[in-house]
């Protein structure tokens, strides 16, 4: 009798992977059951349900750290999200982890991402009186929105992984690697898209970081990885050098980038955009499309706002705001 694709990769990984791995075949399970595939394990269904839905696609029109780049060359939160998995990829395999697990956390995590990066998380979380977190939102978009409010019923270590990237630490070794590989890609890509901007320049970063770590985005996130994968058993961290060399190249991003003046010239624009939208749909809960009128219906009409304007792109947050605020030429 021949076996199936799934039932043989799901050997290999019995096999092949470490015991900290999450096997396939040991996973909670989804919040609705459904049969397994014949070809593919469950975590790689969920790989690919993330990468096919529309929230995905949207992250190539979010923002990363700079405010729709005109330059082909700067990060957006969908080319973030893709080095990040290739970075976790990397330190899973090398781990004998579950690679598909770490990939699909790694592809959703930011699934719940505002227009306007972090300063149109900021708005929401000052508005909604529940409070925004975009890696809440994530979770919302997987269970609640995609597939006009089916959502996309993933595992339940794939949305722990997601929950848990940014604060929380993952009950999966597979979700603390995202947590680790996020600010791994976020402050190596910002420092390039940051010096190619002219916000700072290469001489401008601490010295002792560069000395441990690396003079160029190579060599750090080499480095980085490297630490990990030596110093990881049964909890991933870095040996304490790396950690105090990345803590403090992290911190000098904070102070010199992502709060600068140069970077944040056009964010109170967006911070504006943003809270006129709230307030817009606040005052005309019409307006909302009917997937988020169901929602409201449910729970709340701020929640569905907040889920509307939070899948926005920036270029259709802003071009919403135009279409509300900017009066057209008269025709005749």
């Amino acid at each position: 009798m021949n076996r199936l694709p799934r039932e043989i990769t799901e050997d290999i990984e019995k096999n092949t992977l470490s015991d900290y791995a999450c096997k396939s075949t040991d996973t909670n399970g989804r919040k609705v059951y459904e049969n397994p595939c014949d070809i593919r394990t469950d975590f790689q269904r969920d790989r690919d349900r993330i990468i096919h839905c529309n929230a995905f696609r949207r992250l190539k029109h979010k923002t990363q750290v700079f405010l729709i780049p005109k330059s082909d060359h700067y990060r957006t939160r969908l080319t973030h999200t893709l080095e990040v998995s290739q970075i976790a990829r990397t330190i899973a395999r090398a781990l004998r982890l579950n690679e598909d697990l770490t990939e699909a956390i790694a592809l959703g995590h930011d699934l719940g991402h505002t227009p306007f990066g972090h300063d149109g998380e900021r708005v929401l979380d000052a508005l909604y009186p529940g409070g925004f977190k975009h890696y809440l939102q994530s979770k919302r978009v997987v269970e609640v929105i995609e597939k006009n409010g089916e959502g996309l019923n993933l595992t339940k270590e794939v949305i722990d992984g997601i929950i848990c990237h940014t604060n929380a630490v993952a009950k999966t070794l597979e979700g603390q690697i995202v947590k680790f590989s996020d600010k791994i890609a976020y402050i190596n890509h910002d420092i390039e898209d940051s010096i190619r901007g002219g916000v700072i320049k290469q001489e401008d970063l601490p010295e002792m970081p560069v000395r441990i770590l690396g003079a160029t985005k190579s060599e750090r996130i080499t480095t980085l990885i490297s630490s990990i994968i030596e110093n990881s058993s049964d909890v991933i961290k870095y040996d304490n050098e790396t950690q105090k060399a990345h803590d403090e190249l992290r911190a000098f991003m904070f102070e010199k980038v992502y709060f600068a003046p140069t970077t944040n010239e056009e964010k109170g624009k967006a911070r504006i955009v943003v809270e006129y939208l709230y307030n817009y749909f606040l005052k005309t809960p019409d307006a909302l499309p009917d997937l988020f009128k169901k929602i409201a219906e449910k729970d709340g009409i701020e929640r569905a706002i907040c889920d509307f304007i939070s899948g926005m792109t920036d270029d259709f947050a802003v071009d919403y705001f135009k279409e509300l605020c900017i009066p057209k030429s008269w025709s005749y």
